[in-house]
C-alpha cells in the first residue's frame, strides 16, 4: 500500500474542492482526507494503488469547476494507523 500527501494552493476552498476531491478518491479506490489548512490550502493525504495515487495527483491540478489551483506539492507519506484507513476518506 502507497501514501502520498498533497498540498493544493490557489482558490481551493469555499470552491467545494474538497468534496470533488472526495468523490474522485473513492472512485480511484483511495482512502485518506481532505482539509482545509489555516493559510487558504487544501490538504489531501490519499492511500491506496500507486497508480490511483497519480492519477488523484494529476486530477488536483484540475479540482472542483469553481477552483483555480496555483500549485500542488506532493509529499510521499507513510500511513501505519489502520483505525484511520477504515474510515474511507473524509473530507474536515
Amino acid at each position: 500500500m502507497h501514501a502520498a500527501r498533497f498540498v493544493v494552493s490557489g482558490r481551493v476552498q469555499g470552491v467545494a474542492f474538497r468534496a470533488y476531491t472526495r468523490q474522485q478518491a473513492l472512485a480511484l479506490g483511495l482512502r485518506g482526507h481532505a482539509v482545509n489548512l489555516r493559510d487558504g490550502r487544501v490538504e489531501v493525504l490519499a492511500v491506496g494503488e500507486a497508480e490511483a495515487i497519480d492519477r488523484l495527483g494529476d486530477w488536483l491540478w484540475q479540482g472542483s469547476p469553481l477552483a483555480r489551483v496555483e500549485d500542488v506539492q506532493r509529499h510521499e507519506a507513510v500511513t501505519d494507523d489502520a483505525a484511520a484507513l477504515d474510515q474511507g476518506f473524509t473530507i474536515g
